[in-house]
């Protein structure tokens, strides 16, 4: 078993300290499901080819975004959530789900050939879950992290940010504050990294990014936004004035807009014993 380092790397004050948005997703899971972005063939086939056998370890499954284009192409897929709600709702897709945060889930004894975290990882403690990683992965399989970084149109990304600063959200971020340059993740990578490099457990992470658009509707965009952790908690009057003043924008604009994508993450492969 890997052992957790003394003075484990600054955390930041990562998400994974934010239980309660962690674990707000399910308020929705279908509308999430439907409306968050998934991730593009090229970058799923570049993960699949790297794994050394079919069992992976999904943490953070969700409503199984992350997992079905997996199980298309015949991995064996095993779930853990902390939200029961979005634990069932994986089920329903045909997973097999068990609910617990990763840090406090037991594996007893099972192991794998690799473990994917979608858009997950940074609720997750980035010392204690790089161990527990380390614990279930197979000599050779592959810790899979990865986030979707999204980039509207500079002039429309600084409309949405202007109406979110005009509204006492109470929130500590500003969701468009960043979102016009690429490497908005990389904080939360490197932290991630620190993570895993502490475990002497892995090899060092490998960074991958992968370009993708897509045209998106206002209705489209209003409904994904609502998802987003931290405004799904805001208050009815504060979120319907948020989505409201983005609507306008979007209208004046013509009601879409192609929305630049950037699946980014890191690859790191567990060390032989």
């Amino acid at each position: 078993m890997v052992t957790i380092p003394a003075s484990p790397p600054d955390s930041g004050g990562g998400s994974h300290q934010r239980r309660e948005m962690a674990e707000s997703f399910g308020d929705d899971a279908v509308r999430f499901d439907r409306t968050r972005p998934h991730y593009p063939d090229a970058f799923i086939d570049e993960i699949a080819r790297r794994m050394p056998g079919r069992a992976i370890l999904d943490v953070g499954i969700g409503t199984g975004i992350s997992s079905r284009p997996f199980g298309d192409r015949g991995f064996t897929v095993l779930g853990v959530e902390a939200d029961p709600r979005m634990a069932q709702f994986a089920r329903l897709q045909g997973f097999d789900v068990e609910v617990a945060r990763f840090e406090e889930w037991v594996a007893a004894g099972r192991m794998f050939d690799g473990l994917i975290a979608g858009q997950t990882w940074h609720w997750v403690d980035p010392v204690s879950g790089a161990a527990r990683a380390a614990d279930v992965l197979r000599p050779g399989g592959c810790l899979v992290l990865f986030w979707n970084e999204a980039r509207p149109p500079a002039e429309l990304a600084a409309q949405f940010g202007k109406v979110f600063a005009s509204l006492d959200t109470g929130l500590p971020f500003n969701p468009w504050a960043t979102a016009l340059r690429r490497g908005a993740y990389n904080g939360i990578i490197n932290v991630a990294e620190a993570g895993i490099r502490a475990t002497n457990a892995f090899r060092p992470i490998e960074r991958v990014a992968f370009d993708w658009e897509t045209t998106i509707s206002r209705d489209a965009w209003l409904e994904q936004a609502s998802t987003s952790g931290g405004i799904n908690r805001l208050p009815k009057e504060r979120l319907e004035a948020l989505l409201a003043g983005m609507g306008v924008a979007i209208d004046a604009v013509g009601g879409e807009f192609v929305l630049a994508y950037t699946t980014v993450g890191g690859i790191a492969e567990r060390q032989t014993l």
